[in-house]
């Protein structure tokens, strides 16, 4: 089962980003970062982890996946140095 939702996920995530190519002008670049940047709000409002329980791989391997990764990272600093802890780095 977790392979399929993991295709799933994926699948979907990855179609969605077709649809935006083929259905606008935007460039792939833009797309691109949407998708980081739509990771990064999604992962802000707990959206995004619930996701990644369900879809694994399918979710974490795409770029929203990469968006959710740096806000868990910022997260995980602030918890444990404070807001200045956004620009400690790794």
């Amino acid at each position: 089962m977790e392979y399929l939702n993991a295709f799933l996920c994926g699948g979907i995530l990855c179609a969605v980003g077709q649809i935006i190519i083929d259905k606008t002008q935007l460039t792939p670049a833009r797309i691109l970062t949407g998708y980081v940047v739509a990771g990064v709000l999604f992962s802000a409002l707990g959206l995004y982890e619930p996701l990644v329980q369900w879809g694994g791989a399918g979710a974490t391997v795409p770029l929203t996946g990469f968006g959710h990764t740096l806000a868990k990272g910022v997260r995980e600093a602030v918890a444990s140095d404070g807001w200045i802890g956004i620009f400690t780095g790794g």
